[in-house]
């Protein structure tokens, strides 16, 4: 699986933090920026990790700043992009098993490392259920 990330200022250490993760357990991922705190546009990353997501260059992509929501609104302009904004567990397996999310988006103010983490590791290991929930995306496609 090929998993792109980025963030804005707002979301850079918790990206590093993500990144992290995704190396110690093997991921393939490019990290397309910001690479410091300095202040930045949160859309400048959102667009071009929806873009590559959606063209099928990477299967998943992950957005961070500072709450969430400014990505999250960005990627889904892109079309093809499903963005889920998710702070828990369960809301990030049921985005993958009912909405086939490819990208995910958090917030670096709104949650620690550590429960981003298993945010992520759910979100990466769940399926898509497909069945009535394929008749849903495809709706949102349309």
């Amino acid at each position: 699986m090929k998993i792109a990330i980025a963030s804005d200022h707002g979301g850079f250490k918790l990206k590093q933090e993500v990144a992290k993760y995704l190396k110690d357990n093997g991921y393939d991922f490019t990290d397309f920026g910001t690479d410091s705190s300095d202040s930045v546009d949160y859309p400048d990353y959102a667009k071009p990790l929806g873009t590559k997501v959606s063209a099928g260059e990477f299967d998943r992509g992950i957005l961070i700043c500072g709450t969430g929501i400014g990505m999250n609104i960005a990627a889904n302009k892109v079309e093809g992009v499903r963005c889920a904004h998710v702070h828990d567990v369960y809301s990030a397996k049921l985005t993958r098993q009912h909405n086939d999310s490819n990208v995910i988006a958090m917030g670096e103010r709104v949650i620690g490392p550590g429960l981003a983490v298993d945010i992520i590791d759910t979100w990466l290991k769940t399926e898509f259920e497909g069945g009535r929930h394929e008749r849903r995306v495809k709706k949102i496609e349309d």
